[in-house]
C-alpha cells in the first residue's frame, strides 16, 4: 500500500449506456509513483484515467486527489485540472498560437502569473524538454514528437501535484516516440507522480514503480514490473503478454 497517497480511487464504476467500463475500480497512486496502466483496447484504461481528473464523469465510487474529493464544475474543477495535469494522445496544442504561448497562456490565465514570468517558465521548460530553440514556431511547424513534448511542458507548467498520460505516444511516428518517452524517463526520475496509460512495455519496465493491467473494465493486477512481466498471474495477462512481447 502506498505510504502517502496522492490520488485514491474507490469502488468506482461507470456505464457508457449498458456498456459497463469501469468495474468496481480500487487504486492507490502515492506520491512520486509511476503507475503504468495497460491492457487491451476497450479495457477501460482511458476512461480511467480521464476520470481521474473528471474529463470522464463517475456512477458510483469515490475519486480523492491529495485528501480532497473531486469537485463537479467550476473553479474548483479549474484548480483541480491545474494540480492534476494531462497530456493526451492527440497533442490539443492551439494551432494559431506559437509554442512560447500554448505553454504560457494557462500560467496567466489559471495561475494569474504576469506574462513576463509565465514566458521566463515557459524558455525553461521548453529547455528542460529539449525544445529551447523552437519557442517561436507554430505547432504545424514541429514534428508530432516535438508537439507532445510541448505539451508535456505545458502540463509542467502549472507545477501540478501529478500528470496523466492517456496514450501519449500512440499517435506518433516510431521515430519520435522515444523522445517523449525520455522525457517521461527524466520526470519519473525527478519524482513527479505519474499515472501512463500506454502500449510500451519498454516504458513500463523501466520507469513504473507499478503496472496495473486492465482487461473489460477490471483491473486484474496491480504489480511491481519487474513481477508482472516475469509471472503475470491471470491467464488474462498472460495472454496479453504472450501476444506483445512476441514482437
Amino acid at each position: 500500500m502506498a505510504v502517502d497517497p496522492l490520488i485514491e480511487l474507490r469502488g468506482v464504476n461507470k456505464h457508457y449506456g449498458e456498456l459497463h467500463v469501469l468495474r468496481d475500480i480500487d487504486l492507490t497512486v502515492g506520491r512520486g509513483e509511476v503507475v503504468v496502466v495497460i491492457g487491451p483496447s476497450g479495457s477501460g484504461k482511458s476512461t480511467l484515467c480521464r476520470a481521474i481528473n473528471r474529463l470522464e464523469t463517475i456512477g458510483s465510487g469515490t475519486i480523492t486527489i491529495d485528501g480532497q474529493p473531486l469537485p463537479e464544475e467550476g473553479k474548483g474543477l479549474a484548480r483541480l485540472r491545474a494540480d492534476v495535469g494531462m497530456v493526451f494522445q492527440s497533442f490539443n496544442l492551439f494551432a494559431h498560437k506559437t509554442v512560447l504561448a500554448n505553454v504560457s497562456l494557462a500560467q496567466i490565465k489559471v495561475r494569474n502569473r504576469k506574462r513576463e514570468e509565465a514566458d521566463r517558465n515557459s524558455h525553461r521548460l521548453l529547455e528542460r524538454v529539449g525544445l529551447a530553440d523552437q519557442a517561436d514556431k507554430f505547432p504545424a511547424q514541429l514534428s508530432g514528437g516535438q508537439q507532445q513534448r510541448v505539451a508535456i511542458a505545458r502540463a509542467l507548467a502549472m507545477e501540478p501535484k501529478a500528470l496523466l498520460f492517456d496514450e501519449p505516444t500512440s499517435a506518433l511516428d516510431p521515430e519520435m516516440i522515444n523522445e517523449v518517452l525520455e522525457v517521461m524517463q527524466q520526470l519519473a526520475r525527478e519524482g513527479m507522480t505519474m499515472v501512463v496509460v500506454t502500449h510500451e512495455m519498454g516504458f513500463a519496465r523501466s520507469a513504473a514503480n507499478r503496472v496495473v493491467f486492465m482487461d473489460n473494465g477490471r483491473i486484474l493486477e496491480d504489480r511491481p514490473p519487474t513481477d508482472f512481466f516475469t509471472h503475470p498471474e491471470t491467464e488474462r495477462a498472460k495472454d496479453f503478454l504472450s501476444k506483445i512481447l512476441k514482437h
